[in-house]
């Protein structure tokens, strides 16, 4: 029998790179899933690769009122939600002198407010024993130069997982932080800006530093995404798990 038969997933951020590969997963092992993503193209580009049982939801995770409206429509379609995926978000490598207000902001509007709001709005329609994973970062447990705003950003939603195992554990939910390491990503390339050059070189840099020699793809995430999305992490709630080559672990 498929892992997720019969569920209904939300994936944030699922137009593109970690959460379209996840959102595909997930349909695959079973679930009819709602994706987000800002981008009224590549939303429907990523509903069209995923073929069927998918709904896409134009939406920002940094705006509160795009969120309520988010989970009105699900509540509208009359379905709870098994699964949430709280993946969208960003950063831009910015030395510290060189970080503006805005950009603060804006980081953590989407990789901290967004994160927190998703949770929030989702509440009503969780179901009993659901699994929400929290998409973290190496970058929020360990040193990272010129990337100081998004790591503190991705280490307060690794928090976020620490407290809601508390708040949530009367309805049986569980909270997990997925942090994946480098990921050939649109996100993790476009780092580098838009020659291709720079970004091989980028890429290249970032798997010398990951014990397995290599960048990770978008679908091994999915993997593990999907593992704490079914009951095969039905004991597993509060912890981070790491999906980085052992980049964070030395």
């Amino acid at each position: 029998m498929s892992k997720l038969a019969g569920k209904v997933a939300v994936v944030t951020g699922g137009s593109s790179g970690i959460g379209l590969a996840t959102a595909q997963a997930f349909v695959e092992a079973g679930a009819y899933v709602y994706i987000t993503g800002r981008r009224k193209a590549e939303l429907d580009a990523a509903m069209a690769q995923i073929g069927g049982n998918v709904a896409g939801i134009q939406a920002d995770s940094a705006r509160k009122d795009d969120l309520e409206r988010l989970f009105r429509t699900i509540a509208a379609d009359k379905r709870r939600i098994d699964v949430l995926f709280a993946n969208a978000g960003g950063g831009a490598i910015i030395p510290l002198a060189d970080v503006t207000e805005g950009h603060f902001d804006d980081v953590f509007d989407r990789n901290v407010k967004g994160v927190f709001f998703t949770v929030q709005a989702a509440l009503p329609l969780l179901v009993e024993g659901a699994s929400v994973i929290l998409v973290g970062s190496t970058a929020g447990s360990m040193g990272n130069e010129s990337f100081s705003v998004y790591s503190a950003s991705k280490a307060a939603v690794r928090n976020f997982a620490r407290n809601w195992i508390l708040d949530l554990k009367d309805r049986h939910i569980r909270v997990n932080t997925l942090s994946p390491g480098p990921i050939r990503t649109p996100a993790l390339v476009g780092l580098a800006g838009p020659d291709a050059d720079q970004q091989q070189a980028l890429l290249d840099r970032m798997a010398s530093l990951v014990p397995l020699g290599r960048v990770g793809e978008p679908e091994e995430v999915a993997k593990v995404a999907l593992f704490l999305a079914s009951d095969d992490s039905s004991y597993v709630t509060g912890s981070e798990l790491f999906v980085d080559g052992g980049r964070a672990q030395i």
